[in-house]
């Protein structure tokens, strides 16, 4: 709020004396000082009708006064309007009538006999101070008239809300008939069809694992054995044999599959962010980290996480991954705070454990934490009858993704496809399906791959036992598993060109991510020359 000098000189003044010289005076001096609006009285009784007419800025007021004094006429303004603002300036030459006055409701006096300079002075600064006090009035007056308007608005708001609000409690409760009735008949639908969806499930898959062997039935019997319980499970065998499938049916099989499955592919994370991939890590935490992350095992709290080629941590990171499973606690990179979480682990390798921990590669307490309940995949090649349901599986599914309407499989293909050993498994025999539709003419599918590179490699004796070691054939020539995938990537690299995403890409043929098959290709050293 600012006062402006014109604004002082528009003030409306009056001058209450009884001596005639000094009104005169006064109101000369007002004049030529540039005021305005300047009225005089000798008569003190009439000062209360002239202010209530008038709404004077500024009294100058004269205290001895015959049959009525300054402070009569000051109480007989305040009784006028008691809450009012009294601006008074009294007029005196008695020095015990200036303490007085100011108790009796005056803001201030001139004495007697008058210093011109400082009677401009005074009644200036009474009149600035005056004039922002009705301006605080009026702003107050505008923002009381504001709010009662808002509150009134509000109120109305509010009516209407509430009317709404009864009218959809009445269309909510006239539906709720409605939904009965449609809950009640998909209930029946369900309960009518759930026999049917068991005996389909039971005879040729699990969630998304197809077959009817004995041993997935061995697999599928474990599953059903520990899925309802939180224990740590461990699950061994080949790349490609369906082990993140059955991580996920033992999550969907627990009170835990309404929270999150968390994955994490030890292979595709670098080891300098495993650990903020894991725990999370603060603003600050290390260079280049601009911003609060939060780790897998919080994301995974309440619910599973799933660590995917588990033999592939780096060994600094297991006494940590040690430390969460045992307490269940840990803190982010970066930050002092330790935070708890509630989390079941599901771990996953195609590695030997066992040797693993003889070459120091692998903690051996940690590999006990996770061995609680070992589950050994069988690899394609030592459940072959399950072949032909896989086959029917991936031609309805790429028929769908391509556009191909494939209904019929020959003995023959059947017989070429069973009679390959299936190195890659169960992801080698989706991507060559996937090929073999693409190629294909007609109705019929047409198996072309020749299978050369693989065949009679991988013994169909060759298994893992319930301790995480492969027992081989007997013939010395066999190659290892890391040798056949080291080939088995080559060559496909060098059927694309090299080329390792799109559809036509090596990573879409091997059935891995663009990610991980360049994470292989490091592990193995394979490059273009």
């Amino acid at each position: 709020m600012t006062i402006t000098a014109t604004d002082i000189l528009n003030a409306k003044i009056l001058i209450v004396d009884d001596q005639e010289p000094n009104v005169t005076l006064l109101e000369q001096l007002l004049l030529e000082s540039g005021y305005t609006r300047v009225t005089t009285t000798m008569d003190p009784q009439a000062v209360c009708d002239l202010n209530a007419e008038n709404h004077y800025d500024l009294v100058l007021l004269d205290l001895q006064m015959p049959r009525m004094d300054g402070f009569e006429v000051m109480a007989a303004l305040k009784a006028d309007d008691p809450a009012d603002y009294l601006p008074v300036l009294v007029l005196t030459a008695q020095p015990g009538h200036k303490l007085q006055a100011l108790q009796s409701g005056a803001k201030d006096f001139i004495s007697k006999p008058f210093d011109l300079v400082e009677v401009k002075t005074r009644i200036h600064n009474m009149l600035e101070v005056r004039l922002l006090y009705k301006q605080l009035e009026s702003s107050n007056d505008t923002l009381e008239d504001t709010v009662q308007k808002r509150t009134a608005e509000l109120l109305r708001i509010n009516l209407q809300c509430t009317e709404e609000i009864e009218e959809r409690k009445k269309a909510e409760a006239s539906l709720q008939g409605t939904y009965t009735e449609i809950k009640q008949l998909k209930d029946k639908l369900q309960a009518e069809n759930v026999y049917l969806q068991q005996e389909v499930a039971r005879q040729f898959n699990f969630d998304e694992i197809i077959g009817n062997s004995q041993l997935l039935s061995q697999v599928f019997h474990q599953v059903e054995q520990v899925a309802p319980m939180n224990a740590t499970v461990l699950l061994l065998g080949e790349t490609g044999t369906g082990k993140g499938l059955v991580a996920r049916a033992i999550h969907s099989r627990n009170a835990r599959k309404k929270s999150p499955l968390i994955t994490v592919d030890c292979t595709t994370l670098p080891a300098t962010l495993i650990e903020s991939e894991l725990f999370g890590r603060e603003r600050g935490a290390f260079t280049g980290s601009d911003s609060k992350q939060i780790g897998r095992f919080e994301l995974a709290d309440g619910g599973t996480l799933f660590l995917d080629e588990i033999g592939e941590m780096p060994l600094e990171m297991q006494a940590k991954l040690l430390r969460v499973i045992q307490d269940g606690e840990f803190e982010r990179l970066g930050s002092p705070h330790t935070i708890k979480v509630d989390v079941r682990i599901i771990a996953a390798t195609n590695r030997n454990l066992i040797d693993e921990v003889r070459n120091g590669k692998f903690r051996e307490d940690l590999y006990y934490r996770l061995n609680v309940f070992p589950i050994t995949l069988p690899p394609l090649r030592q459940r072959k009858e399950d072949i032909p349901l896989l086959v029917n599986h991936f031609v309805a599914k790429f028929n769908k993704k391509i556009g191909k309407q494939i209904d019929i499989v020959s003995n023959a293909a059947q017989n070429t496809l069973q009679q390959h050993h299936w190195p890659g498994n169960v992801r080698e025999l989706e991507s060559a399906i996937e090929r073999a539709v693409i190629l294909s003419a007609g109705t019929s599918l047409q198996i072309l791959d020749r299978f050369d590179s693989f065949d009679k490699r991988v013994s169909s004796n060759d298994r893992f036992d319930g301790v995480n070691r492969r027992v081989p054939r007997e013939e010395p020539s066999v190659q290892t598993l890391v040798e056949l995938e080291h080939e088995h990537i080559l060559n496909v690299l060098q059927q694309t060109n090299w080329r390792i995403e799109g559809q036509q890409g090596a990573a879409v043929i091997l059935g891995l991510n663009p990610s991980t098959l360049r994470a292989r290709m490091r592990k193995y050293g394979i490059v273009r020359h």
